[in-house]
């Protein structure tokens, strides 16, 4: 057992660096627990045109890693691990990780989400082999290549503009007549030439090679007429959105149907005093990375208030 944190960060995205650096300068010395992957969803994504303070289109791994580097700089202490388990009951709360449990007075969740995949026959076997959720991940084996995305959302459109500057073609397969997805989005997804859209259909099944370990083709259903077809493809990525990473706090925090850690409204608060959220572990709403920042400048102001009152320094 170390000793007893002052602040403890379970997290390593947007919002998990922002309650760092606002903690860190605060002289909370703040513990951050990086999880499975350092950095969040903004590391698996390229250009960031929509955070603000940059004239030109940013890479995701660069401004994370600019992040991690300034929290660094005001003091946090960053351990490469992930969460195991957790107690809320004991004062000071017990984190545990894979190689120690730790002692805090407060508790950032900033876990974030993960890649919501469809449960579809096929889909596990040949994730990783044809099968993915990560187009600017795992689009390169797929050059001149013809590929399948499956959504309708912003992060649908996203992974078909983005693979169709590598792949021979792109389909999107979607279960509607129109996309969720911004406008700005759209219109970029239609100009260009190889990008195929067919509608009102499903993703039934994934087919290939057990033995080799590769995907031929999908099985693909109309939603009005219920008839199959196939489609001849080397790599699929799904594409219909993400859930948040809360497994470890279920039965440990008030948490929504959908999976969403439940805070006071208008503030981090979460139904535990001194245990906070932010970001998309707790946002259903924006889920965007400058919301998300702003969500843990606000955990960190507010552990800090949280520490006061306790007369913690």
């Amino acid at each position: 057992m170390s000793d007893i944190e002052k602040v403890l960060i379970i997290g390593s995205g947007p919002a998990g660096y922002a309650a760092a650096i606002y903690s860190a300068r605060a002289g909370l010395s703040p513990l951050l627990i990086s999880g499975l992957e350092p950095g969040g969803q903004l590391t698996i994504t390229t250009d960031v045109e929509n955070y603000p303070g940059y004239e030109n289109p940013i890479q995701g791994p660069w401004l994370m890693d600019q992040m991690r580097k300034q929290s660094e700089i005001f003091g946090t202490k960053i351990l490469n691990d992930y969460v195991i388990n957790v107690d809320f009951n004991k004062i000071p709360f017990e984190i545990s990780t894979n190689k120690v449990t730790f002692q805090s007075h407060s508790v950032i969740i900033a876990t974030g989400a993960k890649a919501r995949w469809l449960g579809v026959d096929g889909e596990e076997e040949f994730k990783g082999f044809g099968v993915s959720a990560c187009a600017t991940c795992d689009g390169f084996f797929f050059k001149d290549k013809d590929v399948v995305v499956v959504g309708g959302g912003n992060t649908a459109v996203e992974e078909a503009i983005f693979l169709s500057n590598i792949c021979k073609k792109v389909t999107l397969i979607h279960r509607r007549d129109k996309l969720r997805a911004e406008k700005i989005l759209q219109d970029r997804m239609f100009e260009k030439k190889n990008i195929q859209v067919i509608w009102n259909n499903e993703l039934k099944r994934v087919i290939g090679d057990s033995k080799q370990k590769t995907i031929t083709k999908v099985l693909i259903e109309d939603t009005n007429d219920k008839k199959n077809q196939e489609l001849l493809l080397d790599g699929l990525f799904i594409a219909i959105g993400h859930q948040p990473a809360t497994e470890v706090f279920l039965k440990k925090l008030k948490i929504d149907s959908d999976g969403y850690i439940i805070t006071v409204p208008g503030t981090t608060q979460t139904n535990i005093d001194g245990v906070f959220a932010a970001g998309d572990v707790t946002d259903k709403i924006y889920r965007q990375a400058v919301t998300a920042a702003g969500m843990g400048c606000m955990s960190a102001l507010e552990a800090e208030k949280f520490l006061s009152k306790k007369k913690i320094t």
